[in-house]
């Protein structure tokens, strides 16, 4: 069984965040079929886990802002540098911002290669590859 069977994420315009989810969830082997359901639309891996986006029941909500309590990000784990770098592009391109650019961070050791981007709706997501120690000679 997955660890997560699915997350829900309620956003302020859903047409828009459909339009920049999809191109990164289509790219990490996620699919949709675009209808919205019960307001809110899903994308699925291995037809086990899923990520919702919810239309948001009223206006006037405020975009999460990172570092309140509550949605911190979520991490991506990728093949390579290259996929790191390959998502991140996506994701600009569909309308995301950067937060951080592609590069080491070694806090987390000289392995950790990520990248950080949110949403419209302050939504954070994290691309990141960290080999094992012993395969750390193959960016």
């Amino acid at each position: 069984m997955p660890l997560f069977d699915h997350l829900g994420l309620t956003v302020a315009d859903l047409d828009r965040a459909y339009a920049q989810w999809n191109p990164v969830l289509t790219a990490l082997g996620c699919s949709s079929n675009g209808e919205e359901f019960e307001g809110g639309i899903a994308w699925s891996r291995d037809d086990e886990t899923e990520l919702i986006l919810y239309r948001a029941p009223g206006p006037g909500g405020e975009p999460h802002r990172h570092g309140r309590v509550g949605w911190q990000h979520l991490a991506f784990a990728l093949d390579s540098r290259a996929e790191v770098e390959r998502l991140h592009d996506i994701a600009l391109a569909a309308g995301w911002t950067a937060v951080r650019d592609p590069k080491v961070f070694t806090r987390f050791s000289d392995r950790y290669y990520a990248s950080f981007v949110e949403d419209d709706n302050g939504i954070r997501i994290e691309f990141m590859h960290n080999p094992p120690r012993q395969d750390a000679g193959q960016p």
